[in-house]
């Protein structure tokens, strides 16, 4: 987000090359938990975490790539013309990189609340993401001439609510691991 708030390409660019590293780091993980799954045939606890650790990884994966479209998305944005702050993408990215590490945090510390915070602040981030739609519709009604820089900027919020949406897979997962209990979909729901 600093690309775009600081308007610096540098920033950017250097997003999009981290993106190349998460990918290699993504197959490097998953044969270490094959490998792993093979070789030693983990059970329970163990088990769930070679396959929570897997699902994260992927999940891993996705944030790098949404990061690198969204530093895309700065590039361009640099080169418009600068418009008046309309909307704090700044905020989303926060509480969706607070999301992020706190998922993270759960993992390592096998901290069930913590997991569980992460999946509750998600709605959050999604009413961000709605009311940034109502804003740009808003934004190009008055003004069409900054429609694509506007387009941009929702694009910008979609990749941080997808960011969040992952960060809530992760505590997903972590609440799987720790429990045993899937709670992806309302899962509890669906069995009644």
């Amino acid at each position: 987000m600093l690309s775009i708030q600081d308007r610096c390409d540098d920033s950017a660019r250097s997003v999009i090359k981290a993106d190349q590293k998460i990918d290699l780091k993504d197959v490097e993980i998953e044969e270490d938990c094959l490998n792993i799954l093979a070789l030693h045939q983990p059970v329970a606890i163990d088990l769930r975490f070679i396959i929570a650790v897997l699902k994260i990884n992927n999940d891993r994966e996705r944030i790098g790539d949404l990061a690198a479209n969204i530093a895309r998305r700065a590039l361009r944005i640099n080169q418009a013309p600068a418009v008046e702050e309309f909307f704090d993408c700044g905020l989303m990215a926060d509480k969706a990189i607070a999301m992020l590490r706190q998922g993270v945090d759960a993992l390592v510390n096998m901290d069930l609340d913590g997991a569980r915070q992460v999946c509750d602040v998600d709605d959050e981030v999604d009413l961000m993401n709605s009311q940034m739609y109502d804003i740009v519709e808003k934004q190009i009604n008055e003004d069409h001439s900054r429609a694509v820089v506007l387009l941009l900027y929702l694009s910008v919020s979609s990749q941080l609510e997808r960011i969040a949406d992952h960060a809530t897979s992760i505590a997903q997962d972590v609440i799987y691991m720790i429990t045993g209990d899937i709670v992806r979909h309302g899962a509890d729901a669906l069995r009644d």
